[in-house]
């Protein structure tokens, strides 16, 4: 098995705060993307914002694949980073970054690393993380047409 890094990149017309929102609101994760599920793993009565450290259960709508990822790094409206805690792949390793773009809007940049591929899986991921981020952009996008 070899080791594969990924970087696909997309741009919203929502400032880079929005966008960053919608990384951290687990509710609106299964309007926008493939999952039917994500959950953040907080102790029963406790309400509070994520945080480094915090844990989210995510699973797929195709064959209920469940996997847990712990959160590494946050950095207002500039980068979410997150790894694999359990599940299939947990040598990944994924960051989203954020950058006001020069006209206006906000520049996506989402970056995955698999410490273990098989070669078969390659297209795959790279297809599914440009899904991602486009598919975050539009998300975002969507938010500010309405609100318009």
């Amino acid at each position: 098995m070899s080791s594969l890094a990924v970087t696909a990149t997309s741009h919203s017309s929502a400032p880079a705060a929005l966008v960053y929102a919608a990384l951290l609101d687990a509710e609106s994760w299964p309007s926008w993307t493939s999952y039917y599920e994500v959950e953040w793993e907080l102790p029963a009565g406790v309400e509070r914002p994520a945080r480094v450290g915090d844990l989210r259960t995510i699973r797929s709508r195709l064959g209920r694949v469940c996997f847990r990822e712990r959160i590494v790094e946050m950095v207002p409206d500039q980068r979410f980073s997150y790894e694999q805690a359990a599940g299939l792949f947990t040598s990944h390793r994924g960051s989203v970054d954020l950058a006001r773009a020069p006209h206006g809007g906000t520049d996506i940049t989402w970056s995955a690393t698999y410490r273990h591929t098989l070669p078969l899986l390659d297209t795959l991921r790279r297809r599914r993380l440009q899904d991602l981020v486009h598919d975050l952009a539009s998300y975002a996008n969507s938010i500010v047409s309405r609100h318009s």
